[in-house]
C-alpha cells in the first residue's frame, strides 16, 4: 500500500546488521577531546591518578568511544549542523520526507584505553509506524555494541531516529 511509511523491505530488516566500523583510542585524541568538552577529570591525563583509581593507565573519556570510530570528514561534506554527512552503513527504506534524531542512550561496561582498537556493530533493533500530535511517524531504533581487540564488549548503545 502507497500510504504505508515502513514498506515490507523495510520490516523485513530488523535484526539485521546496519554497519560496522573499528578505529584505534590514541591517548592524545582522547585528551584533546576531554580538554574541548571541559571534562578534565585527572584520570585522563594523569597515569597515577589513574592508577590511583583502579584503572590500569589513562582510560579514554566515555562518549570517546563513538569519535575514535570517525573517519575524517572534509568541511564541505558537512551537513547543516556539523555533523557528517551519509551515516554509513545501510539505509532503511521508508516512505518519508524527513528524518531526525530521536535520542540516544549508552551502557559503560569497561573502560577503554590507549592502543584499544574498538569495533562497533550496529543492528537494526526495530521500526514501528506510530501516531503523535501532528500525525503518523517511523521509531527507527538502532543497537550497536561496542567490542574491543580482545572481544571484551566495552559499551552499547540504543539510538533512534524519527521520520515522517
Amino acid at each position: 500500500m502507497a500510504d504505508e511509511l515502513i514498506p515490507p523491505e523495510a520490516k523485513a530488516m530488523v535484526g539485521m546488521i546496519l554497519q560496522t566500523r573499528s578505529g584505534t583510542v590514541y591517548q592524545k585524541e582522547f585528551q584533546r577531546f576531554a580538554a574541548a568538552v571541559n571534562d578534565l577529570n585527572p584520570i585522563y591525563f594523569d597515569e597515577e591518578a589513574a592508577r590511583a583509581q583502579g584503572y590500569r593507565t589513562t582510560p579514554a573519556p566515555p562518549l570517546f568511544l563513538t569519535q575514535a570510530l570517525q573517519g575524517v570528514t572534509r568541511l564541505d561534506e558537512l551537513v547543516k549542523d556539523g555533523i557528517p554527512g551519509g551515516g554509513g552503513g545501510t539505509q532503511v527504506p521508508l516512505n518519508v520526507h524527513r528524518k531526525m534524531a530521536g535520542g540516544e542512550e549508552y551502557d559503560f561496561l569497561e573502560p577503554v584505553y590507549p592502543g584499544d582498537t574498538i569495533t562497533a556493530e550496529s543492528k537494526l533493533a526495530s521500526v514501528e509506524e506510530k501516531t503523535g500530535r501532528s500525525g503518523a511517524f517511523v521509531l527507527v531504533t538502532r543497537e550497536t555494541t561496542y567490542t574491543n581487540q580482545d572481544g571484551v564488549i566495552v559499551a552499547r548503545s540504543r539510538m533512534s531516529m524519527i521520520a515522517r
